[in-house]
């Protein structure tokens, strides 16, 4: 049973995470040939303040560049 886990930054909307969960499920089950009903996704949802880059979090790098 594939199980693929994606983390992202809050703030896509609904309709944008189902796609992502419909179209990376196409693609496991085609490439691994595995059946459909047995492909899982999690999408895990990140605070920008708890994501960092280079030393800092996203928040701060996004203020900066306001």
């Amino acid at each position: 049973m594939p199980f693929i886990q994606i983390t992202i930054l809050k703030g896509r909307p609904p309709e944008k995470k189902e796609q992502l969960i419909r179209e990376v499920s196409d693609l496991v089950s085609t490439v691994l040939e595995a059946p459909i009903q047995n492909v899982r996704v999690m999408i895990q949802e990140l605070e920008p303040e708890h994501w960092g880059i280079a030393g800092e979090s996203v928040k701060k790098r996004n203020e900066g560049s306001k």
